[in-house]
C-alpha cells in the first residue's frame, strides 16, 4: 500500500454492478476507522461509475500504514521488520519454519503454519510447491507509481469539461446493463469536484502532440487517481504513467533493469503533465513509491484452480471465503492504449454474468502436496485470466488465510483439511470478519 501503491485500488470494486457489496471484513473495517479520522474519503458510488461495478472509497495510504500498525499492537502481533525469507524447514511434505536473513545474521523460525504473502509466491516456491507463470514474453509490464500535489483542480476541471471526449469510458460501460458512453461524456462535461471521477485517464490529444514533440513515451497511457490528504486536500496519484514489459518477479536483474527504467518513463511523463496538461503547471511530485508495482507473477497449483468461466458463470463454491465481482483478462499492455488486449488474449476477457458476483474458494489458497502452508495474494490458484491480483481481492485472501491459520492452530487441523478448517472458521468468517461469502 504505502511502498508500492495505489492507494486507491485497496479500496476499489467493494460493490458490483447490482450496488450490492462484495467486500466487508477487515478493508471495511481500515476504511471506517480511516474515515472517522479524518484520511479517507466515503465509498463514492456515483451513478455512472456504480452501474460497472467501479467504484472508489479512497484513503491516505500513510496513516493507512499507521493504522495497520496500531492494529496489530491491538492484537499482540510480534513483528519482524527489514527482515528477508530466503528459505523454508520442513518435515517430509510439510513446512515447519522459515529461514530469515537480517543484521542478526542467519536463522530459522519455527511455526506450525505459515503464510506465503509475498504477492509473487516467493516462500512457496522455496517449500516445493508446484508453481505456474507466465512466460517472460507475455507477463504483463509491471510500474512505478508517485504522487504530486499542488494540482488546480478548478483549471484541470474547466479542461475535463471542455474535452469530454479527450477522456476514457470504457471502463465505464458495462456489457450487462445499460451504462453507456454517452452517460459517461455528461459525467464528465458537468463535474465540478475531482472526487466524482476518482480517475481520470486519456489527455488524448495532448498527449498525441506531446508524443510528436518528442514529450511522452510510448509504453503507458496518461492518467491518474487520486489520494485523500487532511482537511479534504486531494493530490494526484500516478500508476500507469510507466509500464515495462519482460521482467519475470523471479529475476533480481530484469526487476533493476524494470525499476530503472520506469524511474525514466515516469520522469518523461511528468514534463508532460506539467507543460501541457492545464492545472498542472505548479505542481510538484511530493513521493515516488519505493517498490515496484508487480502486476503479474508466479502462481500456486492449489487444490482447485479458479478459472475464467468461474468468473462467468459467478460461480458459487462450498468452500468460499469471500466474493469479488472484477471481470477476468483484465490484462496491460506496455503500449499508449494501456489496457487494449491483443487479439492474442481476447478470449480472456469475461464478466460476471447478470451484473453479479462470484465466490472465492478456500482451497485457491492450499497448495497441492505440500502442508502447513496456506498462498495469500496474488499467487493463489487460479488461471491467468482468472487472476486475483487486485488488492481488494488479495485482502479478502489475505484476511481468510490468517482466520484459517489462527483456528488450524487452535484446533490441531491442517489446512488442507479443508471441510475442518471452513467448519470451525465460516461462523468467525462471517460474525467477526462480516464476508458476504454467498449470494
Amino acid at each position: 500500500m504505502s511502498v508500492s501503491g495505489p492507494p486507491g485500488f485497496a479500496y476499489a470494486r467493494l460493490f458490483n454492478a447490482k450496488g450490492e457489496r462484495d467486500v466487508g471484513g477487515i478493508v471495511e473495517e481500515t476504511h471506517q476507522r480511516l474515515y472517522r479520522s479524518g484520511h479517507a474519503l466515503p465509498h463514492l458510488r456515483y451513478p455512472f461509475r456504480g452501474k460497472a461495478g467501479y467504484v472508489f472509497s479512497y484513503i491516505d495510504p500513510d496513516w493507512w500504514t499507521a493504522l495497520i500498525f496500531d492494529m496489530m499492537d491491538e492484537e499482540s502481533v510480534e513483528l519482524l521488520l527489514d527482515t528477508l525469507v530466503v528459505d523454508v524447514t520442513k518435515d517430509g511434505d510439510a513446512v515447519n519454519g522459515v529461514v530469515v536473513e537480517n543484521v542478526n545474521g542467519r536463522n530459522e523460525i519455527k511455526a506450525k503454519i505459515v503464510i506465503d504473502s509475498t504477492g509473487e509466491g516467493y516462500v512457496a516456491a522455496h517449500a516445493g510447491c508446484e508453481m505456474v507463470c507466465v512466460d517472460v514474453e507475455d507477463i504483463q509490464p509491471h510500474t512505478l507509481s508517485f504522487t504530486v500535489d499542488g494540482v488546480d483542480w478548478q483549471t484541470l476541471l474547466q479542461y475535463i469539461r471542455d474535452n469530454p471526449e479527450q477522456f476514457s469510458y470504457k471502463q465505464l460501460v458495462y456489457p450487462h446493463n445499460d451504462s453507456n458512453k454517452e452517460d459517461v461524456m455528461q459525467a464528465y462535461s458537468k463535474c465540478h469536484d475531482i472526487t466524482q471521477l476518482g480517475e481520470i485517464m486519456g489527455f488524448y490529444e495532448l498527449r498525441d502532440i506531446a508524443y510528436k514533440n518528442g514529450d511522452w513515451h510510448p509504453y503507458s497511457g496518461g492518467g491518474f487517481f487520486l489520494t485523500p490528504k487532511e482537511g479534504g486536500h486531494i493530490q494526484a496519484h500516478f500508476q500507469h504513467s510507466s509500464q515495462v514489459d519482460k521482467t519475470l518477479p523471479t529475476d533480481a536483474w530484469q526487476l533493476t533493469r524494470c525499476m530503472v527504467e520506469c524511474r525514466k518513463q515516469n520522469m518523461v511523463a511528468w514534463r508532460f503533465f506539467k507543460n501541457y496538461v492545464p492545472g498542472f503547471k505548479n505542481a510538484y511530485i511530493t513521493k515516488v513509491c519505493t517498490e515496484l508495482r508487480l502486476r503479474e507473477g508466479p502462481r500456486i497449483v492449489g487444490d482447485y484452480v479458479f478459472t475464467k468461466e468461474d468468473v462467468g458463470a459467478c460461480r458459487r463454491f462450498e468452500d468460499s471465503i469471500g466474493l469479488s465481482s472484477f471481470k477476468a483478462g483484465s490484462y496491460h499492455v506496455a503500449t499508449m492504449d494501456t489496457l487494449n488486449v491483443t487479439s492474442k488474449f481476447a478470449d480472456d476477457v469475461v464478466y460476471p454474468n447478470e451484473n453479479g458476483s462470484y465466490n472465492i474458494p478456500y482451497r485457491v489458497m492450499v497448495p497441492k502436496k505440500i502442508d502447513n502452508l496456506l498462498a495469500a495474494g496474488k499467487c493463489v490458484s487460479t488461471d491467468r485470466p482468472a487472476y486475483l491480483r487486485y488488492l481488494h481481492q488479495t485482502m479478502v485472501t489475505g484476511q481468510a488465510a490468517g482466520a484459517a491459520a489462527a483456528l488450524c492452530v487452535q484446533k490441531g487441523i491442517t489446512p488442507a483439511s479443508w471441510r475442518k478448517v471452513l467448519r470451525n472458521c465460516k461462523t468467525h468468517w462471517l460474525h467477526r470478519a462480516q464476508l458476504s461469502t454467498s449470494r
